[in-house]
């Protein structure tokens, strides 16, 4: 019964990695573009760029065309954990703004924000800009490419390989997501509707309080008072993660719920 680790949320069998067969890019040799929030473009050493730079404030290098004939469209999700607005291309990439702004461990979010190039086959330049990044608590990075419901492609699965190695020598992660559980989608999706503070009316402590030790949720909102008043409180405990519950399963009335603690629950 803890919160959704930034590990956790993606789905049971993430897309299979691909059988390169060759060496990948050197991370020290791969450059990076990103754009600051004045609109001024930049490039460093990819390297230096991670280590030094503060990607997450950076504008998208690269943004999303409108296609005639989508479901989907490109658009804006509201993020509690920046208090704005952050670009997404696609509804699997809104799904994973969405759980990754669940996620305690993550501190800021940023579309695109930065491009990283290397030599492919042939000589021929490669590059490609992650759909998102994410900052981590601990001061480090997470780049995340966002598979749709029918997979990842084999192009986006051969340079998650060369992304991975560039990654790690920054001392970030590189993750290519599938699509989280539906069950765990659906509580998250739920408890997303109450993610604005608003929903907190100043009585976290008292929610945290009378959650000390393991509740029914129905039973925690009648001992706190009238429930038309408390179920928003109690629901944005549990999407800042006041709140501990298996979001595995479906999230009901009788699901219990306990405070959570540095350590869990």
């Amino acid at each position: 019964m803890i919160p959704l680790s930034f590990e956790a949320h993606q789905q049971a069998d993430p897309p299979p990695p691909l059988n390169i067969g060759r060496r990948f890019a050197d991370p020290a040799r791969m450059p990076a573009r990103f754009i600051r929030p004045d609109g001024t473009e930049h490039e460093l050493p990819w390297l230096e760029a991670a280590g030094e730079q503060r990607l997450e404030e950076c504008l998208p290098v690269r943004r999303f065309p409108v296609c005639k004939g989508r479901r989907s469209a490109p658009g804006w999700y509201w993020s509690a954990t920046d208090r704005c607005l952050v670009h997404h291309g696609f509804k699997a990439m809104r799904t994973q703004l969405m759980m990754l702004d669940h996620d305690p461990v993550v501190t800021a979010l940023a579309c695109r924000p930065v491009e990283l190039s290397w030599h492919g086959r042939g000589g021929r330049t490669v590059s490609h800009a992650p759909h998102l990044m994410a900052r981590l608590a601990d001061g480090g990075g997470s780049l995340v490419d966002c598979a749709s419901r029918f997979g990842a492609g084999r192009r986006l699965v051969w340079r998650a390989a060369h992304l991975e190695g560039a990654a790690a020598a920054a001392g970030w992660h590189y993750r290519l997501i599938g699509l989280p559980q539906p069950v765990v989608e659906a509580n998250v999706r739920w408890l997303a509707g109450y993610w604005h503070p608003r929903y907190a009316q100043d009585r976290l402590p008292e929610v945290a309080e009378c959650f000390r030790t393991p509740t029914a949720l129905a039973e925690g909102v009648r001992l706190l008072g009238d429930p038309i008043a408390m179920w928003p409180s109690v629901f944005h405990a549990l999407w800042v993660g006041v709140l501990c519950v298996p979001l595995q399963r479906p999230l009901h009335e009788r699901t219990v719920a306990v405070a959570c603690t540095e350590d869990g629950p």
